[in-house]
């Protein structure tokens, strides 16, 4: 019986350490020195695989690295914006351009004119609703991945009203409810969703108040009746 017990709870252990940031390279950026970077990483999960899309894939978002001479000649032959239109097919979209910012103001081998490259710069954040990121070099990239895919295991918590002046009438009566012990954003919501008023829910049996506030359903009771 004991042995059951602490082979389960190792197991949980085990399971918890083993979860870690994930990312997704394209393996057409195997010899990158980014991968190597990432490959020597033991805080991340790093996957070499096809992708159709972009560069990188962390999460939902995609991410497309150019260097700026890539850059440059990819907004001149128009392929940075087929890229761009096919990265649409994810929720988020960032585009690295990984590089001296001085080889983009003023280009020579191009002739480009500054406001040209500023302009599209512009509209690939307005137009195509993607992300920039300027890094210096594939060091400073590798260090945006790695926070970016540790930032997806994160759990994202609902803001408390409190933090701010409710506007609305819903707003106003979750901020009262948040005022009372062991009640947060979501047991709040519940709370209203399901009584609909405040009037409701102060004249709630504990019985009722039970599959939302649970143990703590007592304690809500004693608070408005004592």
């Amino acid at each position: 019986m004991f042995h059951n017990i602490f082979q389960k709870l190792t197991k949980r252990i085990s399971k918890k350490q083993l979860k870690k940031p994930r990312i997704i390279a394209d393996i057409h950026e195997k010899d990158s020195l980014i991968l190597s970077e990432l490959k020597s990483n033991q805080d991340i999960e790093l996957i070499i695989q096809p992708l159709k899309i972009g560069d990188y894939l962390i999460g939902n978002t995609i991410i497309e690295r150019k260097t700026t001479s890539d850059f440059i000649s990819s907004m001149l032959n128009k392929r940075l914006i087929e890229q761009l239109n096919q990265m649409r097919q994810y929720k988020q979209r960032l585009l690295i351009i990984e590089g001296d910012l001085k080889d983009l103001y003023p280009n020579k081998e191009s002739n480009l004119h500054p406001n040209s490259i500023r302009g599209f710069i512009l509209s690939i954040i307005t137009n195509y609703e993607t992300n920039i990121i300027f890094t210096k070099d594939y060091q400073d990239t590798t260090s945006y991945l790695i926070t970016l895919a540790k930032q997806q295991l994160k759990p994202k918590t609902q803001i408390s009203l409190h933090s701010r002046i409710p506007k609305s009438l819903r707003e106003q009566k979750q901020y009262i409810l948040e005022s009372f012990p062991n009640i947060g954003p979501r047991k709040a919501e519940l709370l209203l969703k399901k009584f609909k008023t405040l009037s409701n829910v102060f004249n709630a049996s504990e019985e009722e108040l039970k599959e939302i506030l649970k143990s703590n359903n007592k304690d809500f009771k004693d608070i408005l009746e004592n």
